[in-house]
């Protein structure tokens, strides 16, 4: 039987924000993680996938934080594949306490497999026949939803940022993780200290290279006592990437 991917970790400072608390985005990057050791696990990690020159893609995340864990406590990292649609193959994470009894963060994605060499999409049969590496089970059901800006809404174009030497993983486009980094960065300060983080999903659109000019855009309305923030980036007027946050 496929086992999940489980792992126990402490928080480390360079992962915290100035309360001592994980960055969503450092949630992020442990789940990224997660992904590529468990598709070695299952034969398609990153090894396999290139001999075949096909590679993985994140299209869409949701992620809930329940409670985010501190610098220096101990988490359980937890994944598992569970199943395709079509071109889409899901996998789930959860982030518990180091017992393993309270549920600190949950999260579901959405993944593609493209072609490296003409990036366009392309079917992993193997992986999407094989019940027998899929584990059936939810901690979020739903899959991630579609986002989008709100109609007639007046968007505030906040900032805009060229992409460097840092936002670039090792296929050479923007690693997933720097669309929420950059999502939090536009948020008013006075919201991220003082208020947790408690929904995101992100949309990942179209491909963001080195030298692109991202124009970041930022909406923001009350909904009962939340705060919900759309952050949407454009590359020459072109969406590459839709958020929302739930402060």
């Amino acid at each position: 039987m496929v086992e999940k991917y489980s792992a126990v970790k402490r928080i480390p400072s360079f992962d915290v924000d100035m309360s001592s608390t994980l960055k969503p985005a450092s949630f992020l990057n442990y789940a990224q993680e997660a992904a590529n050791i468990h598709a070695d696990y299952l034969g398609v990690g990153y090894d396999s996938m290139h001999v075949t020159r096909k590679a993985w893609v994140l299209s869409k995340i949701h992620v809930v934080f329940h409670k985010l864990p501190k610098w220096r406590e101990h988490v359980n990292m937890q994944s598992w594949h569970k199943g395709a649609n079509g071109y889409q193959y899901f996998r789930d994470f959860v982030m518990f306490d180091a017992e393993g009894k309270e549920k600190l963060v949950s999260a579901t994605t959405s993944w593609l497999v493209i072609d490296i060499d003409t990036r366009r999409l392309s079917k992993y049969s193997e992986l999407a026949e094989d019940e027998g590496r899929c584990i059936k089970e939810d901690v979020i059901a739903e899959a991630p939803q579609k986002v989008i800006m709100p109609k007639d809404v007046e968007a505030v174009n906040v900032m805009s940022h060229q992409v460097n030497y840092s936002d670039l993983d090792m296929v050479g486009h923007v690693n997933n993780v720097k669309y929420t980094e950059w999502a939090m960065n536009v948020i008013e300060l006075e919201v991220t200290k003082n208020r947790q983080l408690k929904d995101l999903i992100v949309n990942f659109n179209s491909e963001v290279k080195e030298g692109d000019v991202v124009e970041l855009f930022r909406y923001c309305e009350a909904v009962g006592d939340d705060l919900v923030y759309y952050i949407e980036g454009r590359v020459n007027g072109k969406n590459s990437f839709t958020a929302r946050l739930v402060f």
